[in-house]
């Protein structure tokens, strides 16, 4: 339908037939709707209809994953960015605690040395010539001129009191925020590592790595910060412990990332595994209820099918036994009625041996009218075989037929004698009887023969004999005799087979012996 919608229209094409398919299959229509159309039409004019199908596509896709895989996945996404987040914040507060340690440990030590070289920094604006001297002896030479690349001593307003590059000195900078914390009060540092730009020629040029320090020098009876001396570092040492803090701090963070999501995909998979062992569990119940569901229907009808079978064959008996009786009894009685009222017996004038023989004639009317009766109830009635097992019924159903019609039937049994219902009990009977009537009424009786056998948990029971057969096609499925005999061997869930052929007649049935056990 929606292929010839969009042909009138002049715009079909395979995506606006997908987007069709797909929209009908969300609404559950089973053909096309203006509905679905209006939701194509709108992506379409949106031009988001390729973005939209792939994006169901991938959700398809995604959704027939386990969860398991979808939990790797998205999991592990989730957990490399946290690590990396996780890692760089934990790396900086090492490299912020181990660069302030380290420069502390320096400035201590700087200050220790040139704190005695200076004056009174609260009334000396300027340093003096002894003072410069002393300072540029004692930053010059020993450890703290191998390892200082610049010093300067800054005073508060900006001016550069000293400086290792004496072209700074006297000249007034506005003040950085290292240099300003520290004015503050505030040790600071700050490390350049190998091509970082420094922003100073001088340092720039050292080719090394360095650590910036700004240490405010304080006034000793008041605590005030009167200078701050500004010193680079020659940071080797330094930038191989910050490189090693680095490396084990994401060490520790990949390691502890890696662990916990190892020990949330174990927990994961075994919860998917059973996931999908159950779904997989659901799936087949739900295939063997379908099945059970399709055979339930099959056997429902079946039994109404056999219901309205049993009713008419029901009738048909009924018919059969009701011409019987018109036909045999009925007439005999009415005619010993008649006789009755003929002129026979109510004229006084007639002698008595006419009397006695229309008296006899009548006596043989109501005896054959007796016999008849007896006949037909003992086709009606079964012998007492409700305890009987099976070769005993056998044997009743084979020499009750030999009685009635005077004809020899060979019987052969095998196997053991399972236990049986009443309804199976009546059921082999009957099916002998009906299939032994057949065989003298269309084959004369000849070559009669009646076999028992048991195979792979079936009774199998064969009678045929060595008449000029027939077609089994030809028997009417609304007939007593064979139709009624298949529909109660089907009724008990057994099997019922006709062969013939111009040699002779075979009737099987089969029953399973577990669904003939009495309850």
């Amino acid at each position: 339908m929606p292929s010839t919608h969009y042909r009138q229209h002049g715009r079909r094409s395979w995506r606006s037939d997908a987007l069709v398919r797909h929209w009908r299959d969300r609404l559950g229509m089973q053909e096309y709707s203006p509905v679905a159309d209006e939701l194509v039409r709108n992506e379409q004019a949106g031009g988001d209809s390729g973005m939209f199908m792939k994006f169901h596509e991938f959700a398809d896709r995604w959704n027939s994953q386990s969860l398991a895989k979808q939990f790797l996945l998205t999991g592990g996404l989730v957990s490399f960015a946290a690590m990396i987040l996780v890692g760089s914040f934990v790396t900086n507060l090492i490299e912020a605690a181990v660069t302030r340690n380290s420069a502390a440990t320096t400035a201590l030590y700087v200050d220790s040395v040139i704190a005695p070289l200076l004056p009174d920094m609260q009334t000396n604006e300027m340093l003096g010539d002894t003072a410069t001297r002393a300072l540029d002896e004692t930053l010059g030479q020993g450890a703290l001129g191998d390892r200082l690349v610049s010093f300067k001593l800054w005073r508060r307003d900006g001016t550069i009191l000293y400086s290792s590059d004496k072209s700074l000195v006297g000249k007034r900078f506005h003040p950085n925020e290292n240099l300003q914390a520290a004015l503050a009060g505030r040790m600071t540092a700050e490390f350049h590592g190998i091509g970082d730009d420094v922003g100073r020629i001088t340092e720039q040029a050292s080719g090394k790595p360095l650590l910036d320090i700004y240490n405010p020098i304080l006034q000793p009876w008041s605590g005030k910060v009167v200078a701050v001396s500004e010193f680079s570092e020659i940071a080797d040492q330094f930038q191989q412990s910050l490189d090693q803090a680095r490396l084990h701090s994401w060490l520790a963070v990949a390691l502890f990332t890696l662990a916990f999501f190892l020990a949330l995909s174990v927990i994961v998979y075994r919860g998917s595994q059973t996931i999908d062992s159950q779904r997989q569990v659901l799936r087949q119940r739900v295939e063997e209820l379908s099945t059970l569901l399709e055979q339930n229907r099959a056997l429902h009808t079946r039994v109404q099918r056999a219901s309205k079978r049993a009713a008419a064959l029901n009738e048909s008996y009924l018919r059969r036994i009701g011409a019987d009786l018109h036909d045999g009894p009925a007439q005999l009685i009415a005619l010993a009625s008649l006789r009755l009222d003929g002129a026979a017996l109510t004229d006084p004038a007639n002698s008595g041996p006419a009397r006695e023989h229309e008296i006899v004639t009548i006596k043989e009317n109501l005896d054959e009218a007796m016999r008849e009766i007896r006949r037909i109830c003992k086709g009606m009635i079964l012998p007492h075989i409700e305890t009987a097992a099976l070769p005993e019924i056998l044997r009743m159903a084979v020499h009750a037929h030999q009685h009635h019609t005077g004809t020899t039937v060979d019987l052969f049994t095998s196997g053991a004698s399972p236990q049986l219902s009443a309804s199976a009990r009546i059921c082999i009977y009957r099916f002998v009887q009906e299939a032994l009537n057949n065989s003298y009424r269309h084959a004369g009786g000849i070559g009669q023969r009646v076999t028992q056998t048991s195979q792979n948990g079936h009774i199998i029971i064969e009678v045929a004999d060595r008449g000029p057969g027939f077609d089994p096609a030809s028997v009417r499925p609304d007939g007593l005799g064979l139709a009624g005999l298949r529909e109660r061997v089907e009724s008990l869930g057994g099997r019922f087979i006709i062969e013939s052929s111009q040699d002779g007649t075979k009737v099987t049935m089969s029953l399973e012996v577990d669904e003939m056990e009495p309850a």
